[in-house]
């Protein structure tokens, strides 16, 4: 893997760093196929319990698509008489994004996003993919798109409306700009906000946490909350039920009611 993301799996967490300080973890071609590989990684290792998706340095978390790689394709493809798109915009959306946003939205696992600094287009989208977000103080996002004449892609059309409602999902989408940590969280983007020193420890605690906890009741919550958003409450209660059947008879359920019982912390084997 790429130097420009780094992966670890440690005690049922798997840790996928953006690693481009330098240029605010920008996504070029080399980082954007490293993150979907340790993404996809990730949600395909049984091993790995949760998933804690943060950045290098101090500025930002991922301003999106390296705009001084892709003003390169452009230019070339002009020159060319080419598509202006071959190779660009729609090929990484299709080849990368998507594939990233599928592993993350989609694995049987809690994913927590750390958000040290800036989140603008698609890394807006991919902390928007997590089920959690903790963010410093110092963090801000912007959905950024309609700024550089493009409309929305990782995933964000349909992740910030569900967090925010359409109206401010609209707001935030035509007219980008940058809304502070404190704003993110009033608006339900920043599920807790801290002191940008201890964001590190405080999002490793968290993800450490869900990493012992019971996964496959999590994975269930997880399955739960995506089918109620386009199913009646009907159809949403025969999900509950079928889902609370499986959690039911897993061993994990027993470890813990057993746990309970005895005024003791339950060990979860993921089972």
């Amino acid at each position: 893997m790429a130097d420009t993301v780094l992966y670890e799996v440690s005690d049922g967490l798997a840790t996928i760093t953006l690693n481009r300080p330098e240029a605010m973890n920008a996504l070029n071609t080399e980082t954007k196929v490293a993150f979907r590989d340790a993404a996809q990684a990730a949600a395909a290792d049984d091993s790995v319990r949760a998933v804690l998706l943060t950045a290098a340095g101090d500025r930002a978390f991922c301003v999106g698509q390296d705009l001084k790689e892709h003003i390169g394709g452009l230019l070339a493809a002009r020159e060319s008489g080419g598509a202006q798109d071959q190779g660009g915009v729609m090929s990484t959306v299709r080849e990368h994004y998507n594939p990233i946003l599928r592993a993350l939205t989609g694995a049987a696992k809690p994913v927590v996003a750390a958000v040290n600094g800036v989140a603008a287009g698609a890394g807006f989208g991919f902390a928007l993919a997590a089920d959690y977000r903790i963010v410093a103080d110092t963090a801000s996002f912007n959905t950024s798109f309609a700024g550089v004449a493009l409309t929305a892609d990782s995933g964000i059309s349909w992740t910030l409306p569900r967090v925010v409602g359409p109206g401010r999902a609209a707001d935030l989408l035509l007219f980008p700009r940058s809304i502070t940590a404190q704003e993110a969280h009033d608006l339900g983007i920043a599920n807790r906000v801290v002191p940008s020193a201890d964001l590190a420890a405080e999002a490793l605690k968290l993800a450490r946490t869900l990493a012992e906890g019971p996964t496959l009741a999590y994975a269930a919550l997880k399955e739960s909350l995506a089918y109620a958003l386009s199913h009646s409450l009907d159809e949403t209660l025969e999900k509950e039920d079928e889902l609370q059947a499986r959690a039911g008879s897993s061993e994990d359920h027993t470890i813990a009611v057993q746990a309970f019982v005895n005024k003791e912390k339950p060990k979860y084997l993921g089972r």
